[in-house]
């Protein structure tokens, strides 16, 4: 026996099983980086909001990843997915308003309230321009939605769409949602009407499109359906997969960097107000210590800021009378976002 077979002896290796039953060395995991920013996925019909995810975190090898709200396979636009410290900003991009351009067709409703779902309804009615144009001011304001059965909202612990999809009847109750703007946009053809929503957190598109089609008496579904924003990313921040991962594989090659692909984490803190400190009382902030800000510079309101030092971004905090109290602190070592908002 040769030094080298005793070496492979002592040395622990590890094997996975493949499809012929036979075994081979595992492959070495890639290792992981500490990015922090923001891609605002184009997300294509088709594609699984958590599939997004999980390729976004491959291309950037990123130890953190999250998404700032389901989007439906159906649809396609704005899907934000936050890297590293990003996704101590999620909750605030949740928050923010959506706008949804959408098409319904008349007819049918079906139980997923969408095209991917069963008729369980038909109607040989179709609405007329004026009608569903009269209809909408209706659905404007806070009003009670009823959330499509095959949702994620949970019951007794279960998702509302695993209920549905094991044949239990799915009981849910209305729930008061924000419908900033409800507009009409196109007719291609009697038996479909192009809308526009704005909405706040908690709006269901699929469920005003199959109310929108009970009221009118000939039952509606969504066909198409595009998020075309989501609190401060637009249209002008979204970038397709084939566009994010040339850019990626370009970095990749020396040439750029991946930084030019994410946006800072700032970015969805937009509707907050900033707070330039000290390098003295940041120490305290980072430290997880209040600081108290005196003279007349002293800012005098309450409520939620974040917090910067030279112009980097270090923490959530809370104001109250010249008091900072640290919230969320950001640890931004390793890959930032500097990409910038495109130009309309």
């Amino acid at each position: 026996m040769t030094e080298h077979d005793l070496n492979d002896i002592d040395r622990p290796r590890s094997f996975q099983t493949v499809d012929d039953g036979s075994e081979r060395p595992k492959q070495k995991r890639r290792d992981k980086n500490d990015v922090h920013g923001w891609v605002v996925l184009d997300k294509p019909v088709g594609m699984t909001s958590t599939h997004a995810v999980s390729v976004v975190k491959r291309l950037f090898s990123a130890k953190r990843c999250g998404h700032a709200g389901t989007l439906d396979p159906l649809a396609s636009g704005a899907l934000p997915i936050a890297l590293g410290e990003a996704t101590k900003t999620v909750p605030f991009v949740m928050d923010g308003r959506k706008l949804y351009r959408f098409t319904i067709c008349w007819g049918e409703e079906r139980d997923t309230d969408d095209a991917e779902g069963r008729v369980i309804a038909t109607s040989e009615e179709r609405p007329s321009t004026e009608a569903v144009r009269a209809l909408l001011p209706s659905y404007t304001g806070l009003i009670q939605q009823v959330p499509p059965r095959y949702s994620a909202i949970k019951i007794e612990g279960e998702r509302a769409y695993d209920l549905a999809r094991d044949g239990e009847q799915v009981e849910l109750a209305a729930r008061p949602v924000a419908i900033g703007r409800l507009e009409l946009v196109n007719v291609p053809d009697p038996g479909h009407t192009v809308l526009e929503a704005e909405c706040g957190k908690g709006t269901y598109v699929r469920s005003l499109a199959r109310d929108l089609g009970r009221a009118l008496g000939c039952f509606g579904h969504i066909s198409a359906l595009r998020r075309a924003a989501v609190g401060p990313f637009g249209e002008e921040t979204m970038i397709p997969l084939e566009e994010l991962e040339a850019l990626c594989h370009r970095a990749a090659s020396g040439e750029g960097s991946l930084a030019d692909a994410l946006m800072p984490v700032e970015t969805a803190l937009d509707d907050i107000p900033a707070l330039a400190v000290s390098r003295a009382d940041a120490a305290r902030l980072q430290r997880g210590q209040a600081a108290l800000l005196r003279g007349r510079d002293a800012p005098n309101f309450r409520g939620t800021v974040y917090v910067t030092v030279s112009g980097q971004l270090l923490a959530l905090a809370e104001l109250d009378r010249g008091e900072i109290v640290p919230k969320r602190v950001f640890n931004l070592a390793g890959l930032m976002g500097r990409a910038e908002r495109k130009k309309g």
